[in-house]
């Protein structure tokens, strides 16, 4: 059993013992109050840390989850233990409805949407009348758990750890699967999740909606604890704070959520004592010590608090659990000889800049095409064509015939398209394994709910030895446990080509795969896709690297400003002045 199971089971065993040692109410209470932040705190490791999307409102659904646990209670009658259900359906319902409309908008625009409906909610909780305004509901009962009155902070405080401790083990597993990388992969922009079948929306949405819910769940304790409601601790302020707890925690690091819920609840009660006695006044100066704390973390320690001890715990390697794991099943490939992909009169302008001028070619299964040209000729573009990340101003793209030049990145790879990047897309705080699980997404089914509850193990291990396996074949399964940000860049872009390969493509387009290889390096890549071009892969190569080319491809597409110069095979292409005076200036 290693260190982090046992310092878990530790810490369960010190929450059991505490309400039952001499311990005075004032810290039971302060220990109830983290638990309720830690929830919220979580939540917003999932959203902010994780998948990278700023939200000032998560109070309001805190908020949403206590105003329907007490409305329903009070006015109704309606078991506690029924309510929370209600609140959950209620709250995501609200979730999905906001995260439909505010997470379409980027940048600046996202954090400023929140803060907006954060407002919104909070004033409309104010202004009802059924719901008391401003006032609030009073007298809420207590919680009762099979006969057992939950009415004392020592009592609750076993229901709500409890409650908590789950949470964050739930979101530990869910980060450790299918989904977990998914919601890894959006948070340094959508074209590589994108290419890799990931459906970035739908994966911020769930981000969202499963922050949201664990923020209604802290609301519907938080009622049952306070037995009083009203609008106050559900503003944008505590909207501001829960975020704090998140980042002075380690917001990307799920036990950071509870690091920094204690250190914010505990600084802040201990302050507004301390403050106005060294001040000589009083105020809410420790609004002041925040704001100055705040930005000497994000100056300093940018991971929290939490990364630190992280940092400090040995490092555990992940189990190899899935050698016995049956493989996946993997498409039928092509005959032989017969068109893969077919470009036809492609065109893409930018404004009144033409990228692409009407380019034609075709890529047969088993063969090695090569796609080249001098800087700006408009390869990485028709790339980007190909592969959906680009709309086509017109012409055509077909796969085994279907037109795929209108379809997203993620349907396009649905169908046996994958693709490396000219500049290395990866997520740095995975392992290299990991990363070249990514490229399996579609060969998965299993979602949030089986992910959090473990029920996804067989199929993870199934993932996770395909990757292992093109891990392999590339020679680098000696470095699948390293994380990929440690990697130079000659293994990150064999990482890259090992993570296209796990989606079993038909097509296999690479953005100058030897950029950065050592001679030996490339040398094995050669002799990877020759492989894989028996196997009756076809493959699609932009590459400046001239002898790995005419060494290595069938056919050679030479493309000038945008447009195609001549096609033909390797001899063809070196022995044409035209190519000459594209590359040299001349055509002697």
């Amino acid at each position: 059993m290693n260190l982090r199971r046992n310092t878990l089971i530790a810490f369960v065993v010190l929450l059991a013992l505490l309400p039952q040692l001499p311990v005075p109410e004032f810290w039971i209470t302060q220990g109830n109050y983290i638990g309720l932040y830690t929830l919220v705190a979580i939540g917003l490791v999932l959203l902010t840390g994780v998948a990278g999307l700023t939200s000032f409102g998560q109070a309001a659904f805190v908020g949403l989850g206590a105003y329907t646990a007490a409305y329903l209670t009070l006015s109704h009658g309606v078991s506690p233990w029924l309510t929370v259900w209600i609140g959950l359906a209620f709250t995501g319902s609200v979730a999905l409805v906001l995260g439909w409309v505010t997470l379409r908008m980027s940048g600046h625009y996202l954090p400023l949407a929140t803060i907006a409906w954060g407002l919104s909610l909070y004033y409309l909780l104010g202004n009802i009348q059924a719901l008391g305004k401003y006032d609030g509901l009073l007298g809420i009962p207590a919680l009762n758990f099979f006969g057992i009155d939950l009415n004392t902070g020592r009592s609750f405080f076993y229901l709500l750890w409890a409650v908590v401790v789950l949470a964050a083990i739930a979101i530990t597993h869910l980060l450790d699967s299918r989904t977990g990388r998914a919601l890894r992969a959006v948070k340094g922009g959508t074209t590589m999740a994108e290419a890799m079948g990931v459906n970035t929306y739908r994966i911020k949405v769930t981000a969202f909606v499963l922050a949201a819910l664990l923020a209604s769940v802290s609301g519907w304790l938080f009622a049952h604890f306070q037995r009083t409601v009203n609008p106050s601790p559900f503003g944008l302020n505590m909207g501001i704070e829960y975020l704090f707890m998140a980042v002075i925690g380690g917001v990307g690091h799920v036990w950071g959520g509870l690091v920094g819920a204690g250190v914010v609840q505990i600084l802040k009660d201990q302050l507004q004592v301390l403050l106005p006695k060294l001040l000589g006044g009083s105020g809410n100066y420790e609004v002041i010590v925040f704001g100055v704390l705040l930005i000497v973390v994000l100056q300093y320690a940018r991971d929290g608090i939490w990364a630190f001890v992280e940092a400090r715990l040995p490092h555990v390697q992940r189990k190899n659990d899935w050698a016995a794991a049956p493989a996946l099943t993997e498409r039928a490939r092509p005959s032989h000889g017969s068109v893969v992909l077919d470009v036809k009169q492609v065109r893409k302008e930018f404004g009144g800049l033409v990228a692409v001028n009407d380019v034609s070619f075709q890529v047969r299964a088993g063969e090695i095409m090569g796609l080249i040209g001098p800087n700006g000729a408009g390869k990485s573009t028709t790339f980007n064509l190909v592969t959906g990340v680009l709309p086509a101003t017109r012409g055509e793209v077909r796969l085994l015939g279907e037109r795929i030049e209108g379809l997203a990145s993620r349907e396009i790879a649905r169908r046996g398209v994958s693709r490396t990047f000219q500049h290395v897309k990866m997520i740095a705080g995975m392992t290299v394994l990991e990363n070249v699980a990514l490229g399996a997404h579609l060969r998965g089914t299993r979602g949030v709910a089986s992910a959090m509850l473990r029920t996804d193990r067989a199929e993870e291990r199934q993932l996770l030895k395909e990757a292992e396996k093109q891990l392999r074949r590339i020679g680098m399964a000696e470095q699948m446990h390293e994380l990929a940000g440690n990697l130079a860049l000659g293994p990150q872009r064999l990482m890259e080509i090992a993570r296209a390969l796990c989606a079993d493509p038909m097509l296999l387009l690479l953005d100058e795969p030897a950029a950065g290889l050592r001679l030996k390096e490339k040398q094995g890549l050669a002799d990877v896709l020759r492989q894989l071009r028996g196997e009756g892969l076809s493959i699609l190569l932009v590459e400046h690297d001239m002898d790995l080319v005419m060494g290595l491809v069938d056919r050679i597409v030479v493309m000038e400003f945008g447009t195609k110069l001549i096609e033909g095979t390797p001899e063809e292409v070196q022995a044409s002045p035209a190519v000459r005076a594209a590359y040299l200036g001349t055509e002697h």
